[in-house]
C-alpha cells in the first residue's frame, strides 16, 4: 500500500426495517445481517486486514457491526464516535489530526449512509457528488495523506459490495 493512512469505511450490516422501532438509534442488525456481516468480516481477516482502531457510530446497528469485526479479530481497539452517527466530517477531521499516525496505519470507521459515501467523495474529490453507492456491509478503502488535510487528497483503492466478500 502507498504511504499514508489506510482508512476503511464500513457500512453497518442489514438492520431492522426503518420506521419499525420507536427510536431509530436502537434499530438492531437482523439475524441475516449478523450472519452476513460475520462472513464479510471473516473474509477481510483472510485478506490480511487488521485495524489499529475501529471507530463506530454508537447507534445499535453500527455498534453491533463493529463488535462483530472485533470478535473475528479485525481490530485491536474499539471506540464510539458520535460524529459517525450525525455525519459530521469536520469533527472527525479534528480527531484525525490528534491520532498518533506514526504508531497507527490502519483505521476503520463503521457508520451509516448517506454519510459514509459523502465522506468518501469529499476525501477523494473534495466534494460530495452522489456518485458512490455504498451497500450494507460494504467496504471502501482509501489512502489518506499523512500530513495536511485529506479532503480532496485521498486515493480510493477499494470499493466492494458485500456479495463479493461472501462465501469466497
Amino acid at each position: 500500500m502507498a504511504n499514508g493512512i489506510e482508512l476503511y469505511l464500513i457500512r453497518h450490516g442489514l438492520a431492522g426495517e426503518s420506521g419499525s422501532y420507536p427510536n431509530d438509534d436502537e434499530r438492531p442488525l437482523t439475524e441475516e445481517g449478523k450472519k452476513k456481516t460475520r462472513q464479510v468480516a471473516k473474509r477481510l481477516v483472510s485478506l490480511g486486514l487488521q485495524f489499529d482502531l475501529i471507530l463506530t457510530s454508537p447507534l445499535v446497528r453500527a455498534h453491533q457491526t463493529a463488535t462483530i469485526l472485533m470478535d473475528v479479530g479485525l481490530g485491536a481497539q474499539l471506540e464510539n464516535a458520535n460524529y459517525l452517527a450525525d455525519g459530521n466530517i469536520d469533527r472527525w477531521l479534528a480527531w484525525l489530526k490528534s491520532w498518533e499516525v506514526g504508531k497507527h496505519r490502519q483505521l476503520a470507521l463503521v457508520g451509516h449512509e448517506p454519510s459514509l459515501s459523502q465522506w468518501a467523495e469529499q476525501l477523494v474529490w473534495g466534494e460530495a457528488k452522489g456518485a458512490i453507492e455504498f451497500k450494507k456491509s460494504g467496504v471502501l478503502g482509501l489512502v489518506l495523506p499523512t500530513h495536511g488535510s485529506p479532503i480532496g487528497r485521498s486515493t480510493l483503492f477499494w470499493l466492494t459490495p458485500p456479495r463479493f466478500l461472501l462465501n469466497a
